[in-house]
């Protein structure tokens, strides 16, 4: 590995918080420490670039992180990097620090933040993927992803008990964005009778009206003692509230909506958060070492890779095969 002169390298968590950011920033810091860096940390996201309110990180400062869900950077969207002059007043912000290369842990936003930087300045910036969403293209898993999943499949799971109790229909709306992974997921995990996103809908009202024939079908010949479904942000142009309601008047059967919300963000990350974000924080202070730029370390077939900021865009638009697998785990709905 050829080693560039690198002495303050920065590192900060934009965007949405998700779980494992803190093992990140904790893998960061021990392998730049151990390469002779001198560690910065940018609080607040891009702001604190703005704000020049950064922490130095030592090996204490991480200490005990690894299991705790936040971000000790903390974090934040950044409006000011978005304005016309706002990716030059920032270089300008970074040379005042001093930084000889920039970590940044986030999401789509963050690396479409860090292109526009990289104009005006030209040393080492390399990404992470940090959001509960997996919705970035280029790498199989992103940091906080899996225990988003574990923190909804136990809110579902109490939720079932009680819609099998009453007989209930429910409608459990989950975290995503345009992306549909958090509900594939957790919904096959388990058991929903129904799952919906965007990718599945070519026609809303068909679509609807299928989803609303499959349920009645359903409680009517008992098929189940309760009937949940798992449905992304975003999916529909009604709410999942009116969703509740619209299915009610159909059937007859008591209907309820929960918006799981914030909850699937926070928590301490489970084992594959961990591993993941410790294994991509190392890669990415190699990375800076051989001088690279432009680059988010991604995870494809258990193995590392780098990907060009320019091809991190929503996985959505790109894959494919899991619209294929979320139809092939509905059930009564046709293709």
């Amino acid at each position: 590995m050829t080693t560039v002169n690198l002495f303050r390298l920065g590192v900060l968590t934009s965007g949405g918080d998700a779980p494992g950011m803190n093992a990140a920033i904790r893998a960061i810091t021990l392998k730049g420490l151990s390469a002779g860096f001198e560690i910065v940390g940018i609080n607040a996201g891009y702001n604190g670039i703005f704000n020049l309110d950064t922490q130095i990180l030592s090996a204490q400062s991480v200490d005990n992180i690894i299991q705790r869900g936040g971000t000790l950077l903390k974090t934040a969207r950044c409006s000011q990097l978005r304005e016309e002059d706002g990716p030059r007043l920032a270089a300008e912000k970074l040379t005042q620090l001093k930084l000889d290369a920039l970590i940044i842990i986030g999401g789509d936003g963050s690396f479409r933040g860090a292109v526009k930087l990289a104009e005006f300045w030209p040393k080492p910036i390399i990404g992470i993927p940090g959001t509960i969403d997996n919705d970035i293209n280029g790498t199989d898993q992103t940091i906080g992803f899996w225990t988003a999943i574990d923190t909804a499949l136990d809110s579902i799971d109490k939720i079932r008990d009680t819609a099998d109790a009453f007989e209930r229909i429910f409608v459990v709306e989950v975290m995503g964005r345009d992306c549909g992974f958090i509900a594939m997921e957790s919904g096959i995990a388990c058991g929903a009778e129904q799952i919906i996103c965007h990718e599945l809908i070519e026609d809303e009202e068909t679509y609807l009206a299928q989803l609303y024939n499959a349920i009645l079908h359903a409680v009517t010949w008992r098929q189940t003692q309760s009937y949940v479904i798992v449905i992304a942000e975003h999916s529909l142009s009604i709410s999942s509230a009116e969703l509740a309601k619209r299915i009610a008047d159909f059937t007859g059967v008591d209907t309820k909506s929960a918006i799981l919300g914030y909850i699937q963000r926070g928590g301490a990350p489970v084992a594959m958060d961990r591993v993941l974000a410790t294994q991509l924080g190392i890669s990415a202070v190699k990375t800076v070492c051989e001088g690279k730029t432009g680059l988010m370390i991604g995870m494809k077939n258990n193995e590392m890779v780098e990907i060009p900021f320019a091809q991190t865009g929503l996985k959505n638009t790109h894959n494919q095969d899991l619209i294929k697998r979320l139809k092939h785990f509905n059930f009564d709905l046709t293709d």
